[in-house]
């Protein structure tokens, strides 16, 4: 037998069968026995992040990256509350496939709030901050990013802290006129940062990652955190967690990469408002250049699929950019006509309200535009297909 270590890819086949021979001899149904394997640690990370299973789901990047590692610290001067602000000095200066580690990194509303605060104790907090309320860190600037470049965020590593909220003020969400009362309910989170109970009999998944992602919108005004966009911006996109890899357009020089509103649990939608909101105590993340890459809006790698958005005044006008921006991709990506892309999209998309609100009132002086997603398949391409459809979103830089 060789002494060679074996790598995430290797062990997959082997767990593949295992999980079938396993299923075979017990009652359990081979999606229980991954499930099993995933929790004891046999599963690997990148197989199943972001919702990925180890049948059919494979590694966005390599794991454990050996790079250079610089430390942001959140402070007054690296976090800008509700803002994306192009006058900020960087908190960082690295080179392509550096490491930013974010450790400790701040609630919204500047780190104020606490557990246990009610809803009116809290709400002198919020109204302190009328561009927005997430801490955004940065700006990170990588040496050589141009307008026309991408940036790829590899998320490495997103543990959040103890606990956190979901809140929901009155007048807002999608259905505001159905309640009159504010909300806000408090979650602890398991030591292990995997599940937290929402109600008794009622237990949620930890699935945490960042909200927010921006490359520096273009112009020399600050731009609300709140607003959305080509530069990315709010996406509340629940799939970007450990594993996945999120691409965007470069606008200004350096690109000046932010990220904040980081969240435990999300569902698509987000229809009260607000997600599971919390901190992060361990936040990694590498950024890789893409040189001379056309992007038209950011879009999104995981184990198993790749995920393209849109934004529009409505949900109708989100998913029509959302779709045409996509078949634009793939029919460029794997030389195949618009309308053929487009009945793959039929057949094997999904697509999905990344956010929905309809405010009848808010403390915040911008409204985002509504956001969809679509989601095509890894696992109905071949692996040469699989290859250049990542491909078309890198230009080989490691």
């Amino acid at each position: 037998m060789s002494n060679e270590p074996i790598g995430v890819q290797d062990m997959q086949p082997l767990l593949d069968k295992a999980a079938d021979r396993i299923a075979d001899h017990t009652r359990l149904s081979r999606r229980a026995v991954l499930a099993i394997g995933a929790g004891i640690g046999l599963v690997p990370l990148a197989a199943r992040a972001a919702g990925g299973s180890a049948r059919g789901g494979t590694p966005v990047f390599p794991a454990n990256p050996k790079a250079r590692v610089h430390v942001v610290e959140c402070s007054h001067n690296t976090v800008r509350v509700g803002i994306l602000d192009p006058k900020s000095e960087p908190a960082a200066v690295i080179d392509s496939g550096d490491i930013v580690h974010y450790p400790n990194t701040w609630l919204n509303w500047a780190n104020e709030p606490k557990y246990g605060m009610s809803f009116d104790e809290r709400e002198p907090i919020r109204r302190r901050y009328p561009n927005g309320p997430y801490s955004n860190i940065g700006p990170v600037f990588i040496r050589g990013a141009e307008p026309g470049d991408v940036i790829e965020c590899r998320i490495l590593r997103a543990r959040p802290i103890e606990w956190g909220w979901n809140s929901s003020p009155a007048n807002v969400g999608a259905i505001p006129e159905d309640f009159d009362k504010p909300y806000l309910r408090y979650f602890k989170f398991d030591k292990d940062r995997k599940t937290t109970e929402f109600a008794p009999g009622v237990r949620f998944e930890i699935h945490a990652g960042q909200g927010l992602f921006a490359t520096q919108p273009p112009g020399d005004a600050p731009v609300s955190g709140i607003l959305n966009g080509p530069y990315g911006g709010k996406l509340g996109l629940n799939e970007l967690v450990e594993g996945t890899s999120l691409f965007l357009p470069v606008f200004q020089p350096g690109g000046r990469v932010w990220t904040g509103n980081s969240h435990a649990v999300q569902g698509d939608g987000m229809v009260n408002q607000t997600a599971l909101e919390t901190a992060m105590e361990d936040l990694r993340i590498q950024y890789v250049l893409h040189k001379n890459l056309k992007l038209a809006l950011p879009m999104a790698e995981t184990p198993t699929h790749w995920i393209g958005l849109g934004f529009g005044a409505t949900l109708d006008d989100a998913l029509v950019q959302c779709l045409r921006n996509l078949i634009d991709w793939g029919s460029q990506a794997l030389s195949m006509e618009r309308s053929d892309v487009y009945a793959l999209f039929s057949l094997a998309g999904s697509f999905r309200a990344t956010k929905f609100a309809r405010q009848r009132q808010s403390v915040y002086t911008n409204k985002p535009l509504q956001t969809m997603h679509g989601m095509l398949p890894k696992d109905v391409f071949s692996p040469e297909r699989q290859a250049r459809l990542s491909q078309s979103l890198r230009t080989g830089n490691a």
